[in-house]
C-alpha cells in the first residue's frame, strides 16, 4: 500500500514499499529505504513524467501466486514491464525516458569484488537492472549501486531529481550529462 500525503502548497509524498511502484506526473515526489533491494526511476524530459519502483529480487523464476498476467513490483522484470504499460497509457515509449538506479546494497558481510561470479540478491538485483534499462532502450543518467549499507533515496518526478543518502561504503557511482 502507498502512502500519500500532501497539503495545498507541498508536493504530493508517497513512500514505496518493497514492491511498489508510482507513476505519474505534476508535483509528486517518491521516497524509498533501500538495504539490497533496487530502486528505478524513470523519467520522461519533456512531459515531466516518470515514476519509481521499489524490486526486492531480479525476477520470480518460475509460476508464483498470483492470477495469470498478473505483474508483481516485488520483482525486477515484472516492475519494469508494469512501468512500460504505464508508459504506453501515457502514450510514450520506453525508450523516451532516462534511468536512474539506486540500491543493491550488501548489508551482511562484504561486497562482490569485480571479478567474482554475481551469486548474491544484491549484486543479481543491480545487474537486472542496468540489463532492464538498456532493454527498454533507456539511458542511464545515474546510478548508485552496490557496496554496503543502506540507502535513504527520494526522486522528485516535476524535475527527474533524485536525492539519496547513503550509509555505508564501497558503492558504485556514475552520472552522465
Amino acid at each position: 500500500m502507498l502512502d500519500h500525503v500532501a497539503s495545498d502548497d507541498a508536493p504530493l509524498e508517497v513512500f514505496l514499499q518493497p514492491g511498489d511502484l508510482y507513476f505519474g506526473d505534476g508535483r509528486t515526489r517518491g521516497r524509498t529505504l533501500l538495504g539490497s533491494c533496487v530502486a528505478i526511476a524513470v523519467w520522461h524530459p519533456r512531459l515531466r513524467i516518470g515514476g519509481l519502483c521499489h524490486y526486492m529480487l531480479p525476477s520470480r523464476g518460475g509460476p508464483g501466486l498470483l492470477a495469470p498476467g498478473e505483474l508483481d513490483g516485488r520483482y525486477g522484470d515484472e516492475a519494469m514491464r508494469r512501468f512500460a504499460q504505464e508508459m504506453r497509457q501515457a502514450n510514450t515509449t520506453p525508450d523516451q525516458y532516462v534511468a536512474k538506479l539506486f540500491g543493491g546494497g550488501h548489508m551482511f558481510g562484504a561486497t562482490v569484488q569485480p571479478d567474482q561470479e554475481c551469486r548474491d540478491v544484491p549484486c543479481k538485483n543491480v545487474q537486472i537492472a542496468r540489463e532492464l534499462a538498456r532493454a527498454y532502450g533507456m539511458v542511464i543518467k545515474a546510478e548508485h549501486l552496490g557496496g554496503r549499507g543502506h540507502r535513504n533515496l527520494l526522486f522528485e518526478i516535476w524535475s527527474g531529481d533524485a536525492y539519496l543518502r547513503f550509509w555505508g561504503h564501497d558503492a558504485e557511482q556514475r552520472q552522465t550529462a
